[in-house]
């Protein structure tokens, strides 16, 4: 028998563990380690507030899609709202996991979605869309419990928008009925996706609070003010937390006054 062969197996659950420290160590390693972590998101934060400062491309092709009641166009996917962010995931034929399942990565992104209140709250509508009808979308919405709106491409949106063959999320803005191309992020930029934070950091209002270096008269308010509970959304599509919230403290207010 050779030598190797008597070599005991090793644990595949093993691994090369870093040194054990005392309490006092371990809080200086994480201080030093969170030198380079506030590093980085005062980078994050430059780095959104010049995407803020991009320019806007003009959208002057009429896009068609198919949703739940029918034809709607682009514009129509705002929903009323200012602001509008697009996936484009892979759910149709030739996909694998077709029909029971959209694109695996496309599925791990879908569950991360954070409840689509807080981008309402921020005047921003959240969308999926792909090629499947809308029929296998309402079927697999309903088996693997997501809540996001889901239209069916049906015309060049995605091989305009750099989608057709990728994974991407286009950032839209309206100005009255004139849509506008702020922003897209595609490949490892979207692992990051599905945070209500991160999806407002590529829009170009950005998260709308007072801290932001953002342009001069970019609507901005101070956390907490537009924060919401999801289950009492207000319709108020401009500032529904702000308004929400002046509504408790009146309430509050009344009470003590009595």
């Amino acid at each position: 028998m050779k030598l190797e062969e008597m070599k005991p197996e090793k644990d595949a659950n093993q691994i090369n563990r870093p040194r054990i420290v005392s309490s006092q160590e371990w809080e200086a390693a994480r201080e030093q380690l969170l030198v380079k972590e506030k590093e980085l998101t005062r980078a994050r934060d430059a780095l959104a507030a010049e995407r803020r400062r991009m320019p806007w491309m003009a959208v002057e092709k009429k896009y068609e899609f198919e949703g739940p009641k029918g034809k709607t166009s682009l514009l129509d996917l705002f929903d009323g709202r200012r602001q509008l962010i697009v996936y484009r995931a892979f759910f149709e034929p030739g996909v694998k996991g077709w029909p029971e399942h959209a694109c695996i990565g496309c599925s791990m992104v879908a569950d991360q979605v954070a409840h689509p209140a807080h981008l309402n709250a921020r005047n921003t509508t959240l969308v999926f869309a792909s090629r499947a009808p809308q029929t296998d979308i309402a079927r697999l919405k309903a088996r693997m419990g997501w809540e996001m709106p889901w239209y069916t491409i049906t015309d060049s949106f995605d091989a305009d928008f750099g989608v057709d063959e990728w994974h991407g999320t286009n950032a839209f803005i309206r100005d009255g009925n004139n849509v506008f191309r702020t922003y897209f992020i595609n490949n490892r930029g979207d692992e990051q996706m599905g945070s209500t934070w991160n999806y407002l950091d590529i829009t170009a209002l950005g998260r709308q609070e007072e801290w932001e270096d953002s342009p001069e008269g970019y609507p901005q308010t101070p956390p907490y003010e537009w924060w919401i509970w999801h289950d009492e959304p207000n319709p108020d599509s401009e500032t529904p937390g702000l308004v929400q919230l002046r509504a408790y403290r009146d309430s509050l207010s009344a009470a003590g006054a009595k």
